[in-house]
């Protein structure tokens, strides 16, 4: 007997409801440049309604009325949380504005000022026989003495601050450790002007002569704690399993230091080279106290005084006519210029000496 299988009326399958979605309600990705350019017409409006003319403050009032837009705004479009991200977005983009502003204003006056006298002459001559008030001359002398005050400085600071840097990491254990630690940390807030009076004691008890010499171990003394400081960070950034495995195959830990961890952040520590070379080339105080500066060109910086970009700066603007003017004003676009180069060289080196990470 066969059994028939009723079944009865199949039921329909719910409709989808509304679909919600957290992106249901939210602002279109042009928002900020909307929220900016309301500010900007916003701020300007009020500041020239309240009599305000420095453009300053017209940054300053555009700059709140953003992050006070951004905020609202959100708040009521979308919700708290996404208002709250928008506010610290916006707090991060204002500080930014307002530190590249100062950096672009400057590097915009040295360049408008500095090509007025920046040529292929200023470049190969010095100032010998060329009145200061009077146009004419060349910063040849000071690019001289500053590649090889900074060169100098640059051989007694790095090995020391190396070895400095790899004992506190590597060996450092106990009392010593601290206590270079300290020293490091004190050393590396100390003005320049204090180096140059330690050297000049030096100079005055031994009778010796102003040189180039005297500027680089000044220089030397305040590139040293920065050196440390940058090795000692790049060399904590090293796995310590790199370190593990060398040891584990019987490899001594002194060749695992100079095999494994120094090539391993060999790139950080060019880096940090490198800034602290820029950070000494231009400081002036030490170089006026123990090179004393000239007008002639002396490639020599063991014997005789030397110039430098600073000390050449600074000499040509205590001058005070509009020649010298030009000239100070080629100079430090000169020394932006050195500065540039070696930021541009750490970057590449960082890049070529960094670990592979492919296969």
């Amino acid at each position: 007997m066969s059994h028939a299988v009723v079944s009865g009326p199949k039921a329909a399958p719910p409709s989808p409801g509304p679909r919600r979605s957290l992106n249901s309600r939210s602002l279109p990705r042009w928002a900020p440049l909307g929220f900016a350019a309301v500010s900007v017409l916003l701020g300007v409006g009020i500041s020239l309604a309240a009599g305000w003319e420095s453009r300053v403050q017209w940054g300053l009032v555009s700059a709140l009325l953003f992050v006070l837009v951004s905020y609202v705004v959100t708040s009521a479009v979308e919700n708290r949380r996404q208002a709250k991200d928008r506010l610290a977005t916006s707090l991060v983009w204002v500080c930014f504005i307002l530190a590249v502003i100062p950096l672009l204003s400057l590097i915009w006056v040295t360049v408008s000022r500095g090509v007025k006298a920046l040529d292929g002459y200023f470049l190969t001559h010095s100032m010998a026989g060329v009145p200061g008030f009077e146009a004419g001359g060349g910063v040849y002398h000071a690019i001289v003495g500053t590649l090889e005050q900074v060169g100098l400085a640059t051989l007694v600071s790095v090995p020391v601050g190396l070895l400095t840097a790899v004992y506190l990491v590597e060996y450092g254990k106990g009392a010593l450790a601290k206590a270079v630690t300290f020293f490091v940390d004190v050393m590396t807030g100390i003005p320049s002007i204090v180096a140059g009076l330690f050297l000049l004691s030096i100079m005055l008890m031994f009778d010796l002569q102003p040189s180039g010499l005297m500027g680089a171990l000044a220089l030397a003394i305040l590139m040293i704690p920065v050196v440390v400081r940058s090795t000692e960070e790049m060399l904590k950034l090293v796995p310590n399993e790199l370190r593990e495995a060398s040891l584990a195959l019987g490899v001594p830990k002194w060749r695992t230091i100079v095999k494994v961890v120094i090539p391993t952040a060999l790139g950080g520590i060019t880096t940090g080279v490198m800034l602290a070379i820029a950070r000494i080339a231009g400081e002036t105080a030490p170089i006026m106290l123990l090179v004393f500066g000239t007008q002639l060109i002396n490639a020599n910086p063991f014997d005789g005084a030397q110039s430098s970009l600073p000390f050449y700066i600074w000499e040509q603007y205590r001058v005070g006519s509009e020649a010298s003017y030009d000239r100070a004003w080629a100079a430090a676009l000169v020394l932006i210029a050195f500065v540039m180069i070696l930021n541009l060289v750490a970057r590449g080196i960082a890049r070529w000496k960094a670990p592979q990470t492919g296969r």
